[in-house]
């Protein structure tokens, strides 16, 4: 299968903004939909925002909508999860995913056969 590497995350203060990019190996990215997963410590993972293979559509969860924005480079294989007007509420571990697109992105983890190993990402007051 495909590794989607995430050497992105990190701690930041509250109001700040943190880019955490998700490199995807063995796969060409422009044929992928990816998505993007958050967990926090003893809650289940929870949608975050999805994007196209080509970038022109995206979806956003009501938490993060206006804050975070995903965009991809193909051309580099990377997708970015940029991550502004943090709050201490955004703490935890950021889950990049994907999966080959045939017409439809989605909001459940179910779906998506590629995952990254997560990164932390941890916003103090």
């Amino acid at each position: 299968q495909a590794q989607l590497v995430e050497p992105g995350g990190g701690s930041a203060h509250a109001g700040d903004s943190l880019r955490s990019p998700c490199s995807v190996l063995g796969r060409t990215l422009s044929t992928m939909s990816m998505g993007w997963f958050c967990q926090a410590p003893g809650t289940e993972r929870e949608f975050v925002a999805a994007i196209t293979p080509s970038g022109s559509s995206t979806q956003y969860a009501n938490s993060v909508k206006g804050r975070f924005t995903t965009s991809r480079d193909n051309a580099k294989n990377t997708v970015y999860l940029q991550m502004n007007s943090l709050k201490p509420e955004d703490t935890a571990v950021y889950y990049c995913a994907g999966r080959p697109y045939y017409g439809t992105i989605y909001s459940r983890r179910d779906v998506y056969n590629y995952w990254g190993q997560g990164t932390q990402v941890t916003v103090s007051s």
